[in-house]
């Protein structure tokens, strides 16, 4: 089968923007712009303007919502920095929605061309893929090719496979990663592959699915491209999807739209994405006499929630409260190092330095207490947030030992305090997955899709705060669905003229046309850090597109429709069921 999975653009809530200063006495610039990494906008400016890195401060506070597209730096922003040195005043530059459709940096965009061969008993034996990515009139990005491509045979045991994977060069705004780089595009491959080859060969698409997914007595898997996943149980995520979506009652509700002149139709995607980014990460941890712990990361939230989950894991390790802890980011005066928020690294990679930093303020605290307690080192001990010694007739916690030993004389090896810096590189990839299953009704006289029920399942390795990943799963079902069923960034191909510049023009889904979501969470560690974390940030992203056609294929199944091409428009549906049997 040959799919184009089209281009889409992020729409994030505030187009993207900056304010430049350039102060003339101390010869240094700053720049507020809203961006997934400080860091990275910091070095990356610096060398286009030529300039010492510490002549540069970049604050990115509040970013209005990014999805990737501002995770590299645009160039409005280099040049408000030029302008504000050049007229010796601040410059602002704020992009209006027009100009964001047309300059944003986009995502998808993918032709891939796929091929599955199987046993006669449904045995996967191999897999054949083409991947053409369009990157645009300059290349900005080649990060969902390559992501995509380590991914094509998803969440199954194939044996064998090629791949060959091309960037092009078009005249279009570039491709960058958006919510969940590459992936999207090849899970939905595999996923409408396997349909249709159940449907062609007489086979029961669970079956066939059952039969080849990956056992998780095989992890970690090395998959025929080379990918080697961490851990996952495929086929429990598969049954749990199905059992919240109510699976064995579809018939019911089949004829009950029947009744009503509607086609009732359900799709289901299972999925593997791998999440990786950025290796290095830095956690500056101080506990202060004012009964605070200051911590400052170099990742960054845009949305989705890190300042709340940073602080219930350095609650945990460290046993102090959550109010009292203050998470800074986004401000390269304070924060020297760090990846920033893309590829679902976040929680992972602060988990892991927050985790050597407190391993490493114990071992501070536990010389500190000592000296306080008049005791030995080696007799304190860390435990229910105390420090205590045998004969002791008091104990401490972080925030009172940081207090009270402010005021005391500590020798000079402990001067300095309960402060601790934990650097890490993690160059090991994690592999969040789970199962998407959605039913629709299609009007065969409109060719309207309504999304009836849409259930998402996702491992996301251990789960720090279920609300939150709960929403991000919300969230990214929304984004796949969108591109599913209404969004697409269509260029004119004669003129290069954009027709979809406005949100008069790019529909994305609304409250409104969107049901209640039903979503699990699964726990299954990643051996990979020390929180077994995996990622929660574009999981039903992943699977949604696939999900939601296969859904209207299966709606429409009785027409002899084989496939559609998204987005499933009420107009491509209708005339894909005009166009039978011409």
């Amino acid at each position: 089968m040959k799919f184009h999975i089209g281009r889409c653009t992020a729409v994030a809530l505030e187009p993207r923007s900056a304010l430049a200063s350039y102060d003339a006495g101390t010869g240094r610039y700053t720049l507020y712009a809203g961006g997934g990494g400080a860091v990275r906008y910091k070095k990356d400016l610096a060398s286009l303007l030529g300039i010492e890195p510490r002549n540069l401060r970049v604050l990115s506070c509040d970013v209005g919502g990014n999805f990737g597209s501002k995770n590299r730096v645009y160039v409005e922003f280099g040049l408000a920095l030029w302008a504000s040195r050049k007229l010796g005043r601040p410059v602002k530059f704020t992009a209006s929605r027009s100009e964001a459709f047309l300059s944003d940096y986009q995502g998808r965009d993918l032709v891939t061309e796929v091929e599955l061969a199987l046993r006669s008993d449904g045995k996967f034996l191999a897999m054949r893929a083409s991947n053409l990515s369009n990157v645009g009139a300059r290349c900005v990005s080649l990060s969902p090719l390559s992501k995509g491509s380590g991914l094509i045979t998803g969440c199954y045991d194939i044996p064998a496979a090629t791949l060959r994977s091309r960037a092009v060069l078009t005249t279009t705004a570039p491709t960058n990663p958006y919510r969940s780089s590459g992936r999207p595009e090849v899970n939905f491959a595999i996923e409408r592959l396997i349909d249709a080859a159940a449907a062609e060969l007489g086979m029961d698409r669970i079956e066939l699915r059952r039969k080849n997914l990956v056992r998780p007595e095989a992890m970690p898997y090395r998959n025929a491209v080379g990918m080697t996943y961490d851990s996952g149980t495929y086929e429990a995520n598969m049954d749990l999807a199905m059992r919240i979506a109510d699976w064995n009652g579809f018939e019911g509700r089949r004829k009950n739209a029947a009744a009503r002149g509607k086609l009732l139709g359900r799709g289901l995607s299972n999925y593997v994405e791998s999440s990786i980014g950025s290796p290095k990460e830095r956690a500056e941890v101080t506990v202060t006499p004012a009964g605070r712990v200051r911590v400052v990361i170099g990742t960054q939230p845009s949305g989705q929630g890190h300042e709340t989950s940073f602080a219930q894991v350095v609650s945990s390790l460290l046993s102090v409260p959550v109010e009292a802890i203050d998470i800074l980011v986004g401000d390269t005066d304070v924060v020297s190092v760090g990846g920033g928020s893309h590829s679902g690294r976040s929680m992972r990679h602060a988990a892991t330095v927050f985790s050597m930093a407190a391993k490493e303020l114990i071992e501070k605290g536990k010389k500190i207490a000592a000296y306080m307690l008049e005791a030995n080192a080696a007799e304190i001990r860390f435990a229910d947030g105390r420090f205590s010694a045998p004969h002791a007739l008091r104990a401490y916690g972080f925030l009172e030992l940081a207090r009270d030993s402010a005021e005391a004389l500590l020798p000079k090896e402990l001067s300095g305090g309960l402060a601790v810096v934990a650097d890490n590189e993690m160059h090991d990839p994690v592999f969040p997955n789970g199962c998407a299953i959605c039913e629709c009704e299609v009007d065969s006289e409109t060719g309207a899709v309504d999304i009836t029920r849409f259930t998402a399942v996702d491992d996301v390795g251990r789960c720090i705060n279920p609300l939150i990943v709960h929403g991000q799963t919300h969230g990214g079902a929304a984004q796949g669905i969108g591109q599913a069923l209404s969004e697409i960034y269509h260029v004119d191909p004669e003129t290069g003229q954009p027709h979809t510049g406005s949100l008069m023009d790019y529909a994305i889904p609304r409250s409104d046309t969107l049901p209640s979501f039903s979503a699990e969470i699964v726990e299954v560690l990643s051996p990979t850090n020390p929180l077994g974390i995996k990622a929660a940030g574009e999981g039903a992203t992943t699977p949604a597109p696939a999900a939601v056609v296969n859904a209207i294929v299966d709606a429409l199944r009785d027409y002899g429709i084989r496939d559609l091409t998204m987005p499933a428009t009420p107009q491509n549906v209708w005339r894909a069921i005009q166009g039978v049997g011409k």
